[in-house]
């Protein structure tokens, strides 16, 4: 579903328009399919699983991935990107790419998990797949787990969603919740801080009330009731030493024993008039202790415990302060929620299976694991610890030339190469001759349902996109010359030759780009195919890149390229491209270019004089909120999680203005220009109708003249001179 997403969200002009929800958001009904949809004959239910089966799914997963010879992901997201410019460009660098995937992972949510195992029947000589479709929602379960969680919608990705009848409702009502392995450790941190565990040492009662004097009437009537009646029962505990029912107070009192020690269970009262009993006891009764425990129901309950000692109060609070504990770290555990697949995925070390998944995985790292490392390098060695085996299918397309073949320059999105690789399937009925034939079987199996001829009727879901992708390599495989049929070995994929220099590449992008050895970090790993692809730009040279922003929208890039060239030559700049529409990026054929245009940009600006109005500059500096910086500039400022609509914007609100600026060159000629353009008296007036370029003419003609600044004057204000020099004495001819 992805790649269709993201033509989408290309083709919409306007701007990218997000929206913040927390967990509290409700949604109005959608179009919805059917959790729990009937099968028929001929078609089977994709499996759906919210927390309400999420618990008796479970162990059924973890049997399928468990046997299986490779497990196939794939993720829907409420969005890609949170700014126009934080879209993947060409002009990109590696470290750049992933600073945008990483913005795009951080602050958008997974609303779907699609899993399917497959496995190689050896009986039936063909895969057996088990899709799975996961609703999950990053829920707030636990009372420790921080402010509700905010995550960011894309106006074109909740339209796709929507227009394939996405569940909403499914997802934020019962979808299956999780928290990371980084946020279960800070709960579970929290929880031994908490409760300060160090069960060898005395315990204080955990919500212990401040003795204040008491000042309501009401709340004294109380306090001298329940006082009287907690005597009765400690003096009835001590002559007859067994416990009895309050007939005048049935509702609120009943006598049993917790712990082998009787007890009072307290029902009905308010929280208020719990506090009132915690101070009565303390207050009044050395052989009386207030607790709360959970009993077998994990239910909590309220009790006044008879204790024969202090030492026997001390351990008494001990082992209730033990039993809280461990039913909190039992809520933790639970809370975990759908990332138990994930541990069981990283801990099987499963050859794991994508489509263009490196966005994917990266959510898959920021959802379950932690926070995103800071570099691509940091991030690949931490991801090839957890997955360990990892193939992307769109690098098997574009990569063998045998595929490329079979796919005929069509597009290598998961539609197209599912419906070309495996036609059968996608067409959902046994076909005759093909362009391509299918030479793998797959069957799919749901619940204890197996068919052939699977089509769930369900496509775009996660689950479904899934077993697309799994079917996809499973063929691609095939293609490679990996025969399942006749080799028993061929199963073992995760180290098999013909597909081993394929595991762990990575496209560093959701648009393709750079390729990423997720086991080593390299990058720029080349495929004679994949380099043979068309690119849109001239060779990118970063150092030799600017990047201005801040200047009007009205103009152009080919405005701002014409005014360069007048100044440093036709053929200075190679390329130019819209970052957005107040950005761009330049690169020039030179790198001292970069420092040149900045020491000159940066006097024009700090220049009082009417003369550079009409510098070629002129037009892009207008306003004089337009900026410039070198390409490292950009990475900090993709490195920041702030994101504003527009690029001058993310600059402003990063703090970057003139920071990291290319370091200009001593003293040159343009810079003695611009010093002898200020010491220009000029002329008062000029006749009427004369325009600019002729005006600029007198005002030179008028000028006292030192030594060849005649032409330099006209190369400040014209970017050439109109007088040929010698270039060996410096002087006009």
């Amino acid at each position: 579903m992805k790649s269709l997403h993201r033509q989408i969200k290309r083709l919409t002009t306007s701007h990218v328009q997000t929206l913040t929800l927390t967990v509290t958001l409700t949604t109005a009904a959608a179009p919805s399919r059917a959790l729990c949809g009937t099968s028929s004959p001929s078609t089977l239910s994709l499996k759906n699983v919210t927390k309400s089966n999420f618990d008796s799914t479970l162990p059924d997963l973890i049997r399928h991935i468990k046997a299986a010879d490779f497990v196939a992901v794939d993720l829907e997201m409420t969005g890609v990107t949170s700014a126009p410019w934080r879209e993947s460009f060409e002009f990109d660098r590696y470290d750049v790419r992933y600073l945008k995937v990483k913005d795009s992972a951080e602050k958008f949510a997974v609303v779907q998990f699609g899993v399917c195992p497959f496995r190689w029947d050896h009986l039936k000589q063909s895969f057996i797949a088990h899709p799975h479709n996961f609703y999950i929602f990053p829920r707030q379960e636990l009372p420790t787990d921080g402010p509700s969680k905010e995550f960011l919608c894309q106006t074109t990705s909740i339209d796709f969603l929507s227009r394939y009848q996405f569940d909403f409702n499914a997802c934020i009502y019962e979808g299956v919740s999780y928290l990371s392995r980084g946020q279960e450790e800070a709960a579970l941190s929290h929880l031994k801080l908490a409760y300060n565990v160090d069960l060898s040492a005395p315990c204080q009662d955990m919500k212990d009330v401040k003795d204040v004097p008491l000042v309501n009437i009401a709340d004294v009537l109380f306090s001298e009731r329940m006082k009287m009646r907690f005597n009765e029962w400690h003096d009835s505990l001590l002559q007859e030493r067994k416990g009895g029912r309050f007939t005048g107070c049935k509702q609120q009192f009943e006598t049993i024993f917790f712990k082998m020690r009787p007890a009072l269970m307290l029902e009905g009262f308010t929280a208020h008039q719990l506090r009132l009993i915690q101070l009565v006891t303390r207050k009044h009764f050395k052989d009386l202790t207030y607790v709360r425990a959970y009993d077998e129901n994990s239910i909590l309950k309220k009790m006044i415990v008879y204790v024969d000692s202090e030492n026997d109060k001390s351990e008494l609070l001990r082992e209730v302060k033990h039993g809280l504990f461990k039913e909190a770290e039992k809520k933790i555990k639970a809370a975990v929620g759908f990332r138990q697949v994930i541990d069981l995925l990283s801990a099987e070390h499963k050859l794991i299976v994508g489509h263009n998944c490196f966005l994917d995985v990266a959510h898959i790292y920021s959802k379950f694991f932690g926070h995103l490392p800071s570099t691509a390098e940091e991030f690949v060695s931490d991801v090839h610890k957890f997955f360990p085996h990892i193939v992307d299918t769109k690098i098997l397309l574009n990569a063998d030339n045998v595929l490329q073949q079979l796919m005929k320059k069509s597009s290598t999105s998961l539609s197209s190469a599912f419906a070309l690789l495996c036609p059968e399937i996608a067409s959902g009925k046994t076909s005759s001759l093909s362009a391509c034939q299918q030479c793998v079987k797959v069957e799919v199996q749901v619940d204890d349902m197996r068919s052939s001829n699977w089509n769930s009727g369900a496509k775009h879901e996660a689950g479904y996109d899934a077993f697309m992708t799994g079917c996809v390599f499973a063929q691609a495989c095939s293609h490679l010359g990996i025969h399942f049929k006749t080799d028993a070995h061929s199963a073992d994929l995760a180290n098999n030759e013909r597909l081993g220099k394929y595991i762990n590449l990575l496209y560093l992008s959701w648009n393709s780009g750079d390729i990423i050895n997720v086991s080593t970090g390299d990058v720029g790993i080349e495929f004679p195919s994949v380099n043979s692809l068309k690119k849109r730009f001239f060779k990118i040279v970063h150092p030799n890149i600017v990047l201005i922003w801040g200047f009007p929208s009205k103009i152009k890039a080919a405005e701002i390229k014409e005014g360069i060239s007048k100044v440093f030559g036709i053929g200075s700049v190679s390329s130019i491209y819209n970052l957005d529409e107040t950005s761009v990026f330049v690169q020039f054929s030179k790198p001292e270019l970069v420092s040149d245009f900045v020491a000159l940009k940066k006097k024009l600006e700090t220049s009082n004089d009417p003369i550079t109005v009409l510098h070629p500059f002129s037009k892009f500096l207008e306003g004089g909120n337009t900026c410039a910086a070198g390409y490292e500039t950009y990475v900090d400022i993709c490195g920041s999680p702030v994101s504003k609509v527009l690029f001058s914007e993310q600059a402003e609100a990063v703090g970057v203005k003139w920071s990291k600026l290319v370091e200009p060159k001593e003293e040159s000629e343009t810079e003695e220009c611009v010093k002898f353009a200020e010491d220009i008296k000029g002329v008062s007036s000029t006749p009427k109708g004369m325009d600019e370029s002729e005006k600029m003419r007198e005002i030179i003609k008028t000028t006292p003249v030192r030594d060849n600044t005649y032409s330099e004057l006209e190369e400040l204000v014209y970017g050439y001179s109109a007088h040929p020099r010698d270039e060996m004495t410096g002087t006009n001819l």
